[in-house]
């Protein structure tokens, strides 16, 4: 039986607060975490240190997930990476295009999960766990009472209300 310190998780995602969120979700279940800013520079990553798995967002600069994806796809080294795919764009215009590239692969090459933004740590790291086949601790991924209240907040917050969030948690301190 393999253990989470075992097995090495790269997410993707060029927004830094939500690639700071699932490395530390990821890291507090006791995975080892690498990170990268979009499909570009995962590539690059996953060239010298192949990951057992990778979490990926669909629309980011310079290359895409859909691309990201088809392209290890067509090398066989790389063909076998396990995907989840994060994404707050799985309903709107931003992803549409790219929804539809995922489900015009055949099944084989089609990412073994779809996640839409906002997760939870818990959907997160069960679903890395059962894609791995390794146990996941429920203590680990238990969010505090405080992080459930950001939770709750977050995911009844409107998009202008997401966007001043991240205005906020993004400015340098004074």
């Amino acid at each position: 039986m393999a253990y989470t310190s075992e097995k090495r998780i790269l997410v993707v995602d060029d927004e830094p607060d939500v690639r700071n969120f699932l490395a530390a979700c990821i890291e507090d279940a006791g995975f080892q975490v690498e990170t990268a800013v979009d499909g570009t520079d995962a590539y690059e990553k996953i060239g010298k240190n192949k990951p057992d798995l990778m979490t990926l967002d669909m629309v980011m600069p310079r290359t895409s997930g859909i691309q990201l994806i088809r392209k290890l796809r067509k090398e066989e080294k790389y063909a076998d990476l396990p995907v989840i795919v994060i994404t707050a764009h799985a309903h709107d215009e931003f992803g549409s295009e790219d929804l539809k590239g995922f489900n015009a692969f055949t099944s084989g090459l089609k990412p073994r999960y779809m996640l839409e933004k906002p997760i939870t740590p818990k959907k997160l790291v069960d679903a890395i766990g059962t894609i791995l086949d390794v146990p996941i601790e429920e203590e680990s991924i238990k969010p505090t009472i405080e992080q459930q209240k950001i939770i709750d907040l977050i995911s009844k917050s409107d998009e202008e209300t997401l966007r001043q969030i991240g205005t906020i948690l993004n400015k340098e301190p004074k």
